[in-house]
This record gives C-alpha cells, sequence and structure tokens, in this order.
C-alpha cells in the first residue's frame, strides 16, 4: 500500500491531500481550520486531518507531494525584478525574506513539519501546471480528454493545454508569465476596489449590472487575443510583474482616473468595467478552447486553475464550444493542486494505471472533508445550554429542514463530510426558498452580511434541471452558469427594462426570483442522490412539499470568514445571523429557542474589507 501526502502551501489557500494506492482518501484547505480566510501557511491542521481521516501516523507517509517547484519560481521572480530594475527593488525586499526562511528550503520546511516523517520517505515536487491538469484529468470521468489550465501564474506559466489518456498525461503548449489571463482578471478586480485572490467572484457577479462598453479599449490596448486563443499582454499599463500593485498610472488614465477604494459606493465605471472583462475573458477562453479541440480531436476537455472558476465562462464553453462535455476540478485552484501533485505522482512518477470508471468516482462529490459523529455535537450543544431536538436520523432530518424552508425560514444546513473546494455543495450550507423574492437580499444582507448585488445560486434536483434551466447535464460542483428557462421567466415591463445597475437588482425575473440573475442567468448545481443522499432528500422534500425541486443553496459562512468547518463554527455563525433554523447532522434547533451570544460588537470587523 502506497500513501501519498500532497501538499500546496505558502502562496494562497494552503491544502493537504491524502491518496492511498490511487483513492482520494481525504482532502481539506487549511482555511476551514484556522479560520483565516485563503491561508498560505504550511497546512498542518489540514495535514492532521486528512492523516486522521486515512487512520495513519506521519511514519506511515511514503511520499510526499509538493505541488510546485519553488527553484524555478523563483528563477522568474528574480528575473522579472532584474528586468524591472531599479523599480524592482521594492519587490525584492518584500519577497526575499520569506523565500530565504522557508519558501526556497521546501524540502527543509516539510521535513521541520511533519517531524515524524520517515527520513527514507521522499520529496517529490511536481511542475504547478502540471499539479492542474493532473487534478483536472485524473479525477475525470473521461479515459480520454484534453485539458486546459489557467491561473495567474505557477513557476513561469500561467496558461497550458494538452491531453490526457490513460495514466499519461502531455502538455502541448504553454503561455509564459506576465502574459495572464488570471493576471488581466485580477487586475480589474483590484481596479475595481475589490480584493485580489478574493474578489475574483464579485467581480463576475458585478458583470451582468453593467454593459461593455470598455471591452473594445481593453482588447486595444491591454490584450492582443490571437484567433487560436494565445494571447499576449502590453505589460505598459500593468505592475504586478516588478511592482507591489496591479495596475498603474497608465491604467488609471485609460479608464479614467484611480481604483475604486475599498467599501466605497459602486458606480457605473466599476459595472462596467467589470462587464467589460468578462466579456474578453470568455472570449479568450472560447477561442482558446476551439483550438484545444481542432488541435487534441478530443471530445471532452478537463479544466482547473484559478480562472476556471469562472462559471459563466465555463458556461459559455460548454453551450457554444465544440466539447460534448466538459469537467472542471471543484477545488480549481491552488488548494486543488495538492491533490494535483499526489496524482502525478501515483500515475507518472510510479507508472500506475488508471481505470476511467473507477476514476469518475474517486473525486467522492468533493466530499472529502471531516464529519462529525452525533455523539460529539450533542457533547458540544450540552456544553453551551442549547435546546435541539435530536431525530432519529440524518435522512429525518432533512425532511424538517425543508418543511421550514417552504414555509420561508433560513436553514442552515451542517450534515456530511465537509467540501472541498471554494463552493457549498450541500454539506456546509445555507439554504432558503428560491420562491420568495425577497430571499436574496434577505440572506445577503442579513445572513452573509455582503453586498446586495452579489446573486445565489440554485440547488436542483439532477432529474428536474433541464425544466427550470438551459442545461441538461450534470453540473454537481456549481461551476456552470446557464439561462434560466424562457417557459419560468417573466416579462420585463418597458420601464424596467430601462433600469440600470443596482437598480435592477430587486425587477422579479421568474419564477424563481432569488437564483435568477439580472441577466436571467444562474450558477446550477445539480443534485443526485449519489453523491449526497441527505441532501437530496431534503430538495425532494422540499418538492412534494411546494412542487418546485429547486432550493437556494449559498456557503455557510459571513463574508470574509472561510465556510464553517465544525459545529462550534456553525453555531456560532447560527446565533450571529438572521437564520432562523439550524441543522447539525441529526440535531436540529431554533433560532427562537436559544441564549443570545454575549454582546461582541467587534467580531465582524476583521472581515470587512474582503
Amino acid at each position: 500500500m502506497t500513501r501519498i501526502l500532497g501538499i500546496s502551501c505558502y502562496y494562497h489557500d494552503a491544502a493537504a491531500t491524502l491518496v492511498q494506492d490511487g483513492d482520494i482518501i481525504a482532502a481539506a484547505q487549511e482555511e476551514r481550520f484556522t479560520r483565516k480566510k485563503h491561508d498560505p501557511r504550511f497546512p498542518e491542521s489540514a495535514i492532521e486531518y486528512v492523516l486522521s481521516e486515512g487512520n495513519i501516523s506521519q511514519a506511515e507517509i511514503d511520499i510526499v507531494a509538493f505541488y510546485d517547484k519553488p527553484f524555478i519560481k523563483l528563477e522568474r521572480i528574480l528575473e522579472s525584478i532584474l528586468q524591472a530594475s531599479p523599480r524592482g527593488y521594492r519587490l525584492w525586499l518584500a519577497a526575499m525574506p520569506s523565500w530565504i526562511d522557508h519558501k526556497l528550503l521546501v524540502g527543509r520546511s516539510i521535513r521541520r513539519g511533519l517531524p515524524g516523517l520517515r527520513k527514507d520517505a521522499q520529496i517529490l515536487f511536481a511542475e504547478h501546471h502540471e499539479s492542474h491538469a493532473a487534478a483536472a484529468f485524473y479525477p475525470s470521468p473521461f479515459e480520454k480528454a484534453a485539458f486546459l489550465t489557467l491561473d495567474g501564474v505557477g513557476e513561469w506559466t500561467t496558461t497550458s493545454w494538452g491531453e490526457g489518456s490513460g495514466n499519461q498525461l502531455q502538455i502541448r503548449q504553454e503561455i509564459k508569465f506576465p502574459h495572464s489571463l488570471g493576471m488581466l482578471y485580477s487586475a480589474f478586480t483590484y481596479y475595481a476596489g475589490f480584493k485580489v485572490n478574493s474578489g475574483e467572484y464579485k467581480l463576475m457577479g458585478l458583470a451582468p449590472y453593467g454593459e461593455p462598453s470598455y471591452a473594445q479599449k481593453i482588447r486595444d490596448h491591454l490584450i492582443d487575443i490571437k484567433p487560436d486563443g494565445s494571447f499576449r499582454l502590453n505589460m505598459d499599463y500593468f505592475d504586478y510583474s516588478a511592482g507591489l500593485r496591479m495596475t498603474n498610472s497608465s491604467f488609471d488614465r485609460l479608464f479614467g482616473g484611480p481604483p475604486r477604494k475599498p467599501e466605497s459606493p459602486l458606480t457605473r465605471r466599476e459595472m462596467d468595467l467589470a462587464r467589460s472583462v468578462q466579456v474578453v475573458t470568455e472570449e479568450c477562453i472560447l477561442k482558446l478552447g476551439r483550438h484545444v479541440h481542432a488541435s487534441t480531436g478530443m471530445d471532452y476537455l478537463c479544466l482547473s486553475g484559478g480562472v476556471a472558476l469562472n462559471c459563466v465562462a465555463n458556461g459559455r464553453l460548454l453551450r457554444e464550444g465544440p466539447f460534448k462535455e466538459i469537467w472542471i476540478q471543484p477545488a480549481a485552484g491552488d488548494a486543488g493542486s495538492a491533490l494535483g501533485a499526489a496524482l502525478v505522482v501515483w500515475h507518472r512518477v510510479l507508472g500506475k494505471d488508471r481505470d476511467p470508471f473507477r476514476a469518475g468516482k474517486i473525486q467522492k462529490g468533493s466530499y472529502l472533508g471531516p464529519r462529525f459523529k452525533g455523539t460529539d455535537i450533542r457533547t458540544f450543544l450540552d456544553s453551551v445550554n442549547a435546546k435541539y431536538l435530536r431525530v432519529p436520523d440524518t435522512f429525518g432530518a432533512a425532511r424538517i429542514a425543508a418543511k421550514y424552508i417552504a414555509d420561508g425560514k433560513v436553514v442552515g444546513w451542517f450534515v456530511g463530510r465537509m467540501e472541498f473546494g471554494p463552493r457549498a455543495l450541500g454539506a456546509r450550507s445555507i439554504l432558503g426558498d428560491p420562491r420568495n423574492e425577497r430571499m436574496q437580499s434577505i440572506m445577503n444582507l442579513k445572513i452573509k452580511f455582503r453586498e446586495s448585488f452579489r446573486p445565489f445560486a440554485p440547488s436542483v434536483l439532477r432529474e428536474d434541471v433541464a425544466e427550470y434551466f438551459e442545461h441538461e447535464k450534470d453540473s454537481d460542483y456549481m461551476l456552470i452558469v446557464a439561462p434560466v428557462k424562457q417557459s419560468i421567466r417573466r416579462q420585463m415591463t418597458q420601464e424596467q427594462e430601462s433600469l440600470f445597475g443596482i437598480d435592477k437588482l430587486n425587477v422579479m425575473r421568474s419564477n424563481l426570483p432569488a437564483v435568477t440573475h439580472v441577466d436571467y442567468s444562474a450558477r446550477v448545481q445539480t443534485v443526485s442522490p449519489e453523491n449526497h443522499p441527505e441532501y437530496y432528500e431534503l430538495i425532494s422534500e422540499f418538492k412534494r412539499l411546494t412542487g418546485c425541486g429547486v432550493i437556494i443553496n449559498t456557503s455557510f459562512n459571513v463574508r470574509g470568514e472561510p465556510i464553517v468547518m465544525s459545529p462550534e463554527q456553525a453555531y456560532t455563525c447560527f446565533l450571529r445571523t438572521g437564520m432562523d433554523v439550524l441543522v447539525l447532522e441529526n440535531f436540529v434547533l431554533l433560532k427562537e429557542e436559544q441564549d443570545k451570544l454575549p454582546e461582541d460588537a467587534h467580531w465582524q470587523k476583521e472581515f470587512e474589507l474582503d
């Protein structure tokens, strides 16, 4: 038996995963344990969890797989600094201390972080985009497929494509730093006043409120996209290659002023910029997809890298591109590369075969995190004097939760193993009734404490998806945006059609107003009994009660906070927000029956600027 520990850390979203004889035993991001969003530090807590899930000690690890190659990454940083000298001096001062301390000598850092690791245990390093490609292809359901990886930057590579077959991966073409679609999108994220590596979701959600009035300016001045989807950025407008900002004064002049200050009011400019860069990003990804299809002849495509979390672009690629199906790694960012690195070692280094029928199941719906026993939950609830109803099983709790949702209540749902990746998929979720036209505002402002413009996703029974959305395939991981079906849309008046920006928000556009975005789209999650039977039972019961096979699903957290991991975190979030009901496995709690938390006026301050 071969046990491989995969690790990603030090730059963004540290994570650990345990692969045992090719099977994914467990995976988790460090942020869920430390409560620091996108925590990049060495993932001590995540490692402790995945080893405990596999019931092994550090001494039983055979190989540690790291997700990129630090020496090559340092080469890129030093070369960028030298090319920008003397401007790069500030980056040198900022970057070198952490490199000298731990980033360069990762093998030493791993040995220090794993003091029980055997001396003969190997530490192996995969290339960054090789890890992305492996995370995309190996867990996919396809025997053969093309892959496309897109992110900010790894060592040098920002974009790669190639093909996978059996246990082999072949990268056929790459685009190198500083030319990066991820960096382009992050530059506009920064310029719109959102946090880089966190606020890209906000920019994507803001885009439908605006018009693509800057799209041609972006094409003319910032990015040259070739017919095959390859591209080059005009670095005269960017400062990220050797500076400490994403954009510079030339960028400011091009778009009429300095970046928006975080937390200041959003204006038409930010909305139009968001729409414009989204349009250009989609254009580039569609061209890349068509070129990859023409070059490989493959009917199936796998995606990974941070840009693969752009579910609007994914939806267009699925509907308008040449591929029969696409599969997207649910932990598409750097966290998923911990998994990819482990699978690189298993298949490419050790030469182990890949069974495509088994491979499509090893992701396990991405429910790869911890699950908590009823005895432990009860002990905690009793320790805080919580009032609860204990039902015989989680399926009974699911039916009770569905009744509360049908009655207009907001339910915190904590059942099963925690999800791996940025999306809550029905294990750590906040749920509501999508038919309620006030529910989006209630959940955004009173529960999530976030911007009112941000949309919510629908979870829909797999067999019902085509009834509500222009989509007929699986979308297990909430990574595809699809149009809402014409049959459930509502015609807008001429006055409503003339509205702009946030004024569009309160227009009821369909029979599912709380999950229908202002452009009649929705980020769809299909739910099947195989992946999460209790969640499927909840939606099925909601359908029996209401005739509607869709519910709202948003992540169980507040703005700027990682998704909850433990019952304690879920209970605290429940009490601090406007949720009405909390389900912890087979325990059901009502807000009105609980003692209030002590006053804590400052609890949310650390999350305000996320």
